[in-house]
């Protein structure tokens, strides 16, 4: 998929964030979008932007989680554009809390946004893919899919069980030229997730959602722009962000040892 125009392309999370600038900017270059949040009023919002630059958008409400839901909307998508080129599985949540912190539902609760929801959209969406001749397959992992880290054991769970996912399926497609597969690692984006996030054991989110601003140093819209150049480019994994190629250095570097560097830092931020 060398470009975009005329293409059309589902993102999942398109109310803000790296969905929404992935909208806007896939709206620029001349894509037809499927755009779906769990939130309708900001995914709307999206959907109205990007038709006002001049795109084809419609906007859906959509639990990711809900596998009958996701399966659905993959049929209404393929019905209302009669084809299907990008998916970009991007919705996701967090949750912050030591092990023995974090309730049984809110490890539920992450598990069905951040990985059932990327394999519902994968294994709905992918036979339309490979029906258009031209797909792309792109799932949003994290940099804590590259690197443990205290206090993020749900979220680290989700974004390594979506990297093995998903480079899994890559191999599974190798040879297929219909459809190629990325899977995305962002550093600290500036997005809501933080804001947006359940905090256990009394921490405090707005404290945390502080110290995630401070560190946050790439722009919704830069993110974007490298997907969409690792798309281009069918490129397995996708780093986004500075802070993304030194995590993904440090177990290469310290195997293991990269642990008491990273838990050392963690509890000093943290304290």
């Amino acid at each position: 998929m060398k470009e975009f125009g005329g293409k059309v392309a589902v993102i999942t999370g398109a109310g803000s964030g790296i969905g929404r600038a992935l909208a806007l900017n896939l709206a620029a270059r001349g894509s037809e979008l499927a755009l779906s949040d769990v939130d309708e009023v900001r995914v709307a919002e999206t959907a109205a932007q990007c038709e006002k630059i001049g795109a084809t958008a419609r906007h859906y409400q959509l639990d990711v989680a809900d596998r009958a839901a996701v399966t659905a909307h993959a049929e209404q998508v393929r019905a209302d554009f009669g084809r299907v080129n990008l998916v970009v599985n991007n919705a996701g949540v967090a949750v912050v809390g030591t092990v023995e912190e974090l309730t049984w539902e809110q490890f539920d609760w992450i598990v069905g946004i951040n990985f059932w929801g990327v394999v519902n959209g994968s294994k709905a969406f992918l036979p339309h893919l490979k029906e258009s001749g031209d797909g792309h397959l792109v799932n949003i992992s994290s940099v804590f899919g590259l690197i443990g880290v205290p206090t993020q054991s749900a979220y680290n769970a989700t974004k390594f069980a979506v990297r093995g996912f998903t480079e899994a399926l890559r191999q599974e497609l190798l040879g297929d030229r219909r459809v190629g597969v990325s899977c995305v690692h962002p550093g600290g984006i500036k997005t809501n997730i933080a804001r947006d996030a359940q905090a256990a054991g009394g921490k405090d989110r707005d404290r945390m959602a502080g110290m995630f601003d401070k560190v946050a140093r790439t722009t919704p819209e830069e993110a974007a722009r490298t997907i969409l150049r690792g798309v281009q480019r069918k490129s397995p994994k996708i780093l986004i962000g500075p802070d993304a190629y030194l995590i993904d250095l440090l177990p290469k570097v310290l195997g293991a040892r990269y642990q008491r560097l990273v838990g050392l830092v963690s509890k000093r931020l943290l304290s």
